[in-house]
């Protein structure tokens, strides 16, 4: 008898559901196709940005409110631009690398080679850790370059009279008391380079004093440029071509600069 009652309630059940269905399915179709408002503003922001370079510009989401709690006392010191142009860069890296130079590395990472960290807040990036790695290939030829000298390896006599060990192999290693790598690869050296093909006129940075360019640490900001070309020649062509770059365009220029 239970079982014969709940029939009934059940076929009103289904036959419910089958008149709903068809209005329900447009429904959700429409809705589907409608997109958010606030959603399909940020997609068409996001595809106006990815058709400029992305050197070019700062991601809009990165960009906070329009404030500053540090407090400059000169507001001049605010005003600072940097190069924009790609022709003034190719130029700088044709000067570097010789020519057809400016092709060695994509656009992007020719920009980011060139940027410090205090340029935009570090929001388009910058080239800390390329120059971490170049700097590691200069010091490795410099070593190299030290190895394979002509001058004679250093005779330090021993107070105590003893007799060192000696080896053909160990000869050249010896030369390495008389001269290190940092003897080489000093910042002045290098900053005098990076003034030589023009670096400063494209380094994208913000000093901290734009009436004192040396006080607010241009060597440093060029040297660690130069260190990033590097790093990015071999992470872009391998460690053969960086390090024949570092011997032919660094080394050998800065061993035949004056003055230094």
């Amino acid at each position: 008898m239970a079982l014969n009652s709940s029939r009934p309630v059940l076929s009103s059940v289904c036959t419910a559901l089958r008149q709903c269905r068809p209005a329900s399915q447009p429904l959700l179709r429409q809705a589907a196709a409608r997109p958010l408002s606030t959603t399909s503003a940020r997609l068409s922001e996001e595809a106006v940005e990815d058709e400029r370079p992305r050197w070019s510009y700062t991601p809009e989401r990165m960009k906070g409110p329009n404030m500053s709690i540090r407090v400059v006392k000169d507001p001049r010191r605010k005003i600072w631009k940097v190069n924009e142009d790609p022709a003034l860069l190719d130029a700088m890296y044709n000067r570097f690398l010789g020519p057809h130079g400016d092709k060695m590395l994509p656009d992007e990472i020719k920009w980011l080679a060139i940027t410090h960290k205090s340029f935009d807040y570090a929001r388009r990036g910058f080239n800390t850790r390329l120059a971490y790695y170049g700097r590691q290939i200069l010091a490795l030829e410099s070593t190299r370059s030290i190895l394979i000298s002509s001058f004679p390896p250093s005779n330090v006599p021993d107070k105590y009279s003893r007799e060192p060990f000696r080896s053909p192999a160990l000869e050249m290693v010896d030369k390495l008391n008389t001269k290190q790598p940092r003897d080489i690869i000093y910042k002045e050296k290098m900053a005098g380079l990076a003034m030589e093909i023009g670096l400063n006129q494209v380094v994208r940075w913000k000093p901290g004093k734009p009436e004192n360019l040396e006080g607010s640490g241009q060597t440093v900001v060029l040297t660690t440029c130069l260190y990033a070309i590097i790093g990015a020649i071999g992470l872009q062509h391998g460690a053969e071509v960086a390090h024949k770059v570092a011997r032919e365009r660094i080394l050998n220029r800065i061993a035949n600069m004056k003055g230094l």
